[in-house]
């Protein structure tokens, strides 16, 4: 029993010392342009009037959080609609130190403070032109990088075109030219006999008798001047 009032009464003096407060989503991430404005918000329902103020922390991990307070070029204010409450603070002329992690903390007399989940603002300056071009002159030269990539796709094309094509006509003279020499240095006298005699041999069985064979030397014979 003793142990149980203990946990009872620990659990009470910690409600006591919290605040009793929902969170709403933050904005997680803020990227403004160098002196332009950034506007960052944290909303809350609080279960009573509580007290709030925004700090900041730099980039560097290191360094501790500072009280963001109004000035010329920082302003902070409340709206409240239905239960939810939110505070808007807006940076007029944003700077590179502006950059770092916004939370709200909320904190009534002596109790714990809570800390929204914060947004994490950059200010960053965009590259300028090196070079001023309008757009029609961009368009021409797009158009001009076009005709010359095509030129040199089909240029390289068309010349092997031609050299595959002159080289098949070579070849065919080439082959054209072989065979009209093939039968040239030859004597058709003297190749007409042996023709002569090649196809009566194709002609003759290969069973045939002795006596034809032998009338057959004859007849060659006589043929014979």
């Amino acid at each position: 029993m003793i142990l149980v009032a203990f946990f009872v009464l620990c659990s009470c003096c910690v409600a006591e010392t919290e605040i009793q407060v929902e969170l709403k989503p933050d904005r997680p991430y803020l990227q403004v342009r160098f002196s332009g404005t950034a506007e960052l918000e944290c909303c809350y329902i609080a279960g009573g009037s509580v007290d709030y103020k925004w700090v900041k922390k730099p980039s560097a991990s290191n360094v501790t959080s500072d009280e963001i307070t109004n000035s010329s070029r920082v302003s902070i204010i409340l709206e409240g609609k239905d239960k939810t409450t939110c505070s808007i603070l807006t940076i007029k002329q944003a700077q590179y130190n502006d950059s770092g992690i916004y939370r709200c903390m909320l904190y009534k007399d002596k109790k714990t403070p809570v800390y929204t989940h914060g947004t994490f603002l950059v200010v960053y300056k965009p590259l300028e032109k090196t070079i001023d071009i309008s757009e029609n002159n961009k368009n021409r030269i797009l158009t001009a990088e076009g005709i010359l990539l095509v030129l040199c796709v089909l240029l390289p094309s068309a010349s092997l075109f031609c050299q595959s094509k002159r080289l098949t006509e070579l070849e065919k003279r080439k082959i054209k030219s072989e065979e009209e020499n093939i039968y040239q240095g030859l004597n058709l006298d003297d190749c007409c006999p042996a023709y002569d005699q090649i196809l009566r041999t194709q002609v003759t069985s290969p069973y045939q008798d002795v006596d034809n064979v032998i009338e057959e030397e004859d007849d060659i014979q006589l043929e014979k001047p």
